[in-house]
């Protein structure tokens, strides 16, 4: 009974996200900046929402889960709290800028600041983050399919990116959008319903040196505070580059609305992440007195064996509305980013002729690719939080002292910005190459065996690589400033914004 309630429940949910994406493609009347960024039409409320579902993914509610279970509250609560301070932040400082410049996708600042050859290695670095990024919340859903609809891995990694590829592709942005506020509400009733269940049944214990206020976590190495920083700073800065983030903010209907969703989806992610991170410290305790070892995440093995069938419905329900909500925007973020910036084509609809937008057209011819890539990655390295952290690494790396530098450093460069990109990520490949662990994962996609780096410089590597970034964009910069050509770089910006 308890494994057909899972089994029909998800199903439903499927097929209902699967018609109000398809419902939503009306909206998109073959016209690219409809597709891309919902004719920059988002209200305060859809572009809030459609923020707060991008960050919190399954990474964020499984991977956070996992990681505090076996390491401590910050080593799981810094996926949240990494991601709700970029909103933060990004409210601050970039909202209302970017917002205003009538972009389309992250690297056209890049190219109207820097040229198209910074343009192309932004694509290139952020493509390759968001194909993780889209894996990781793959890796999620088959788990789950494995576990509540008895598929193998492999066919529920295949059934969820179909999914999640068919509404996307139909209905753009304007999809993501409509699906993301049903699924942020649902996550926000499973989440707090789940607590209640867990700490009125069970109690909420702690173990000593596992709670939120063990800060030797944060400042012991021997404790994982370099890692549990380094997550931190990498969802909180590296997010800044983030292809979907900053779709939605180019989506919302005002510079002044783009600010307000993003501290309204700050304060969210915070409201549905850290429950889970919560729960997690408990976990342990709650699956011994129920006699059961997990094998998978821990937060299945608690749905699965402890909490009512109807409430572990709603929790699976809250967990599989983040995979897709981010999963979409994965895919959709980085298709564009593809077809528009690396292949070079520009919004335009051909009247009169049969093609219609090109641009929305090879968007969703690479949408085919990317998700196949992401099925190909969540194969190869079935982690969830890991993924997450990895791919905003990169971003974090290279580009975020570019974007920063470009809009708030008058003797900002094209040749610093280059000398930064190179000088991040290169630092960081061949760190990532070299660590036999990834925020205390195995790393199993690319080590070189050696002696010279071990476990304990951990974390380290995400800390150091955008540093050499900065120096490399700073000397760049400084030796390449010319005041006498810095008006005219500035009078070609602005007539390149004007033109977007």
């Amino acid at each position: 009974m308890e494994h057909s309630v899972f089994s029909w429940g998800i199903i439903t949910f499927l097929l209902g996200t699967l018609g109000v994406g398809v419902w939503a493609s009306r909206q998109i009347k073959g016209d690219s900046v409809n597709f891309l960024v919902a004719g920059r039409g988002l209200s305060l409320p859809l572009a809030a929402a459609t923020l707060m579902a991008q960050s919190v993914d399954s990474n964020a509610t499984l991977g956070n889960t996992d990681l505090s279970a076996e390491f401590g509250f910050w080593a799981g609560a810094a996926l949240p709290i990494g991601l709700s301070l970029c909103l933060f932040l990004t409210g601050t400082f970039l909202a209302k800028p970017m917002n205003r410049m009538g972009l389309i996708t992250i690297p056209d600042f890049y190219r109207v600041k820097y040229g198209r050859l910074v343009e192309l290695m932004a694509a290139f670095i952020m493509s390759i983050s968001f194909s993780f990024l889209l894996a990781g919340n793959l890796v999620a859903g088959g788990f789950m399919f494995q576990t509540f609809l008895g598929m193998s891995y492999v066919g529920g990694i295949t059934l969820l990116a179909a999914l999640v590829f068919a509404y996307t592709v139909s209905g753009g942005l304007f999809a993501v959008a409509y699906t993301d506020a049903i699924q942020i509400l649902i996550a926000v009733v499973g989440t707090f319903g789940l607590l209640a269940y867990v700490a009125t049944n069970f109690g909420l214990e702690i173990a000593p040196g596992m709670g939120p206020l063990a800060l030797e976590q944060l400042t012991s190495v021997g404790a994982g505070a370099a890692i549990n920083w380094a997550s931190l700073l990498a969802l909180g800065f590296g997010n800044m580059v983030a292809i979907d983030f900053m779709a939605r903010i180019f989506a919302a209907e005002s510079p002044e609305t783009a600010q307000k969703a993003c501290f309204t989806a700050s304060a969210g992610t915070l409201i549905i992440g850290i429950p889970f991170s919560i729960m997690a410290l408990s976990a342990g305790g709650i699956l011994e007195q129920a006699g059961v070892v997990a094998d998978g995440p821990v937060l299945f093995a608690l749905l699965q064996n402890v909490v009512p069938p109807v409430l572990g419905l709603m929790v699976l329900a809250a967990i599989l509305s983040a995979s897709l909500s981010t999963a979409d925007g994965a895919i959709l973020g980085t298709s564009s980013v593809l077809a528009h910036n690396v292949f070079g084509i520009r919004h335009g609809v051909t009247h009169g002729g049969a093609g219609g937008d090109r641009l929305l057209l090879v968007t969703r011819l690479m949408a085919i690719v990317i998700t196949l890539l992401g099925v190909f990655l969540g194969l190869r390295v079935p982690q969830t939080g890991v993924l997450l952290l990895l791919g905003f690494d990169l971003g974090f790396a290279g580009l975020v002292v570019p974007l920063l530098g470009g809009l708030f450093w008058v003797q900002a460069t094209r040749q610093g910005a280059l000398a930064c990109i190179i000088a991040g990520s290169v630092t960081r490949l061949v760190f990532f190459a070299l660590m036999p662990t990834m925020f205390g994962i195995e790393n199993t996609l690319f080590y070189i065996p050696n002696d010279l780096f071990t476990l304990d410089f951990d974390g380290f590597p995400t800390l150091i690589s955008p540093l050499v970034g900065l120096i490399a964009f700073v000397i760049g910069s400084k030796l390449t400033y010319n005041p006498l050509t810095a008006e005219q770089d500035r009078a070609q910006l602005r007539e390149e914004v004007s033109a977007l």
